[in-house]
């Protein structure tokens, strides 16, 4: 294939404009414009300003040191995220107010006010220095989603250990890289969580890791599903037992700035993950501010961002992010549709969820489920939607608009990544007008460009999309190889950028459009063309949920276009839907971008964040060796879609 060289055709135009309710823009928390006009005249001024509402122990002495591409800000002071989770809650006369609100798949509740969960902290947090953990190991955490993944993650904090969050459905293989490559002393995971009404068997599945990780000593094991498992003596602890006769107060390590919070490992394309690192001051910072911008949150909100702790939105927008805004939340153990379709809109109807976050992977199979689902619940308690995880097909923005916000509701649509720590482009839900499909404009303080391969700024159109000055909360490497971390982010443009990996178009009003990761632009007869549109026409079409494009090689053009569509149901796959489709897409952005052949599947490759492989289509398409698969979803799509291409 072709280098991605200068610009990406502009084939998509989304002209609707959707205005901020006025009665929404009358109680936001960010009004009008005075943000952006701060940050536009001291950027740095501006983040200092911001990093004061959290509580420092010690203040800063400098609020940036810039060395490209090694950043360190806020630095000499000294901060704690635990702290600033709970403790000063609790000072405020906030410990009586509900934090969490968990629902277990199988119908199980828990409610833990902040008080409560300070408890519950502060004991794990000197059982976890029990077991001789200190300031600067590494603790794996391999939970389901339950209360006791946050309070892990919150008891590293508040000793200034470095967690490293594991997601749930990861293998044993996968489990076992990011131990090692952690070199964590500590395992904490469960005895097993619920998915689908299926047992994950967690406990098991971390016994097969952990006989290839040399750095455990122990493991602490939260009894969810009480069922039978090999605990080894001496090793294995029960969190029930170790959190049992213990201090009820640990003392708050006093963090620099600069000390890591924690490791977040993300697919590398070399196939050894990357583990990200993360600080403590200008994380906290990026993130409690975005929470109460983007998310507009008010004291009596409950927020439900349906992401697992396992990614980074979780970390963000669960723990970090809300706890440090004293927010009440919902967690949620379960999938969508168990034990119907209408789970998620059931939970919004019984606590009354007033912010809702999720993402658009999930949006379009709630659009192929049909709209009596959310139909059939009360879901006038909510005020504000948002999208995370990928780019958002304007006719499931639509969809999002009207079923679930009851056209009443503003819709962020957020752009940001595991590396940029917080969110960096989106509307800020008082103040811009949405257009569908768009992730709006970028953040105050967040200078964001488009530039072409020269590193020139291309001011309306189809590039790479650049953040050509520092961030708060910006990662500060990849745990253990610096020279990784130069080469990938910062490699492209001789150190002068960073290179967020993103095909991005900006319009003549300066909105952001995500045409998809620059590995995923298609090169077609010279053109190149994004993914990201190619689909947003496809589901377009009243007949199709969801849609994959990926370009395959072909003789004449240098690559074709292949698309995997899932139709709603009720809609019949055959030829004539498939020729129906190939000419929707040719009048919507033209016969450049028609579709070569179309698969209909029920379900495409996905990670466990939600996001489509691509890759993984790729090598169906073209008959290659499929590449690794741990992160999938459910990998027993992949042989399905195989066969299912072979037959076409």
């Amino acid at each position: 294939m072709e280098q991605f060289k200068t610009e990406v055709d502009d084939l998509w135009h989304e002209s609707r404009v959707f205005e901020v309710p006025c009665l929404f823009h009358n109680l936001a928390n960010i009004k009008n414009d005075s943000l952006y006009l701060q940050a536009q005249a001291d950027r740095i001024a501006f983040w200092e300003q911001c990093a004061k509402k959290l509580v420092w122990s010690t203040p800063w002495k400098q609020a940036l040191v810039w060395d490209r591409p090694f950043a360190q800000w806020f630095v000499g002071g000294k901060i704690n995220a635990s702290y600033n989770c709970l403790d000063r809650h609790i000072k405020a006369n906030l410990g009586n107010k509900t934090a969490l609100i968990w629902e277990g798949e199988d119908g199980a509740q828990r409610t833990y006010t902040y008080a409560e969960s300070y408890l519950e902290v502060n004991k794990l947090a000197n059982a976890i220095k029990s077991l001789e953990i200190k300031k600067g190991d590494r603790v794996a955490i391999y939970l389901p989603m339950i209360p006791e993944a946050v309070f892990s993650m919150l008891a590293c904090a508040r000793i200034g250990a470095i967690h490293t969050v594991i997601f749930g459905g990861f293998s044993a293989h996968a489990l076992r890289d990011r131990i090692n490559d952690a070199q964590a002393k500590l395992l904490i995971t469960a005895d097993g969580g619920l998915r689908r009404g299926n047992t994950v068997p967690l406990k098991n599945i971390a016994d097969n890791a952990l006989e290839e990780t040399p750095t455990i000593q122990d493991v602490i094991v939260v009894q969810r599903l009480k069922n039978e498992i090999p605990m080894i003596s001496g090793r294995d602890h029960w969190y029930h037992d170790v959190i049992r006769n213990v201090k009820t107060y640990c003392e708050p390590e006093a963090m620099d700035s600069e000390d890591v919070l924690f490791i977040l490992y993300t697919s590398g394309t070399t196939g050894k993950p990357k583990g990200i690192v993360h600080t403590t001051g200008g994380y906290l910072t990026g993130v409690c501010n975005t929470t109460h911008w983007v998310f507009d949150l008010k004291p009596n909100d409950i927020f439900w961002c349906t992401a697992d702790v396992g990614w980074v939105t979780g970390h963000s927008y669960i723990v970090y992010g809300p706890m440090t805004n004293a927010a009440t939340q919902i967690l949620y153990e379960g999938a969508p549709d168990t034990p119907q379709r209408d789970r998620f809109w059931k939970i919004i109807e019984k606590y009354k969820v007033s912010v809702f976050y999720t993402a658009p992977t999930a949006i379009r199979a709630f659009m192929k489920w049909g709209d009596h689902w959310p139909k059939g619940c009360n879901l006038g308690s909510l005020r504000l939607l948002g999208s995370v995880g990928e780019p958002i097909n304007p006719e499931a923005w639509i969809w999002y608009h009207e079923n679930i916000g009851s056209h009443k509701c503003p819709i962020v649509d957020t752009w940001w990544q595991t590396e940029t720590g917080a969110i960096m482009i989106t509307t800020l839900p008082g103040v811009t007008p949405m257009k569908p499909g768009s992730a709006g404009k970028p953040l105050p303080g967040i200078d964001a460009e488009i530039l072409n391969e020269e590193g020139q700024i291309i001011p309306a159109g189809g590039g790479f999309l650049s953040i050509t000055s520092p961030w708060p909360s910006m990662l500060r490497g990849i745990w253990g190889d610096k020279e990784r971390y130069q080469e990938t982010y910062w490699g492209r443009w001789q150190g002068k950028s960073y290179f967020a990996g993103d095909g991005t178009k900006r319009d003549t009003d300066g909105y952001f459009w995500f045409l998809g990761r620059v590995d995923d632009i298609m090169l077609v007869a010279g053109h190149n063309i994004s993914t990201s549109e190619v689909e947003s026409a496809l589901v377009d079409n009243q007949m199709v949920a969801e849609a994959a494009v990926v370009g395959v090689k072909d003789e004449i053009k240098g690559q074709a276009i292949a698309a995997f569509v899932i139709l709603k149901e009720g809609f019949k796959i055959d030829a004539k839907t498939e020729e129906v489709l190939k000419n929707h897409v040719s009048e919507k952005i033209g016969a450049l971008a028609r579709p070569s052949k179309i698969i209909f599947t029920a379900d495409v490759p996905k990670t466990r964040s939600g996001k489509i492989m691509r890759r993984l289509l790729r090598d169906i398409a073209e008959g290659r060796a499929l590449g690794d698969v741990t992160t999938l979803a459910d990998a027993n799509v992949i042989t399905a879609l195989k066969e299912k291409y072979q037959e076409a």
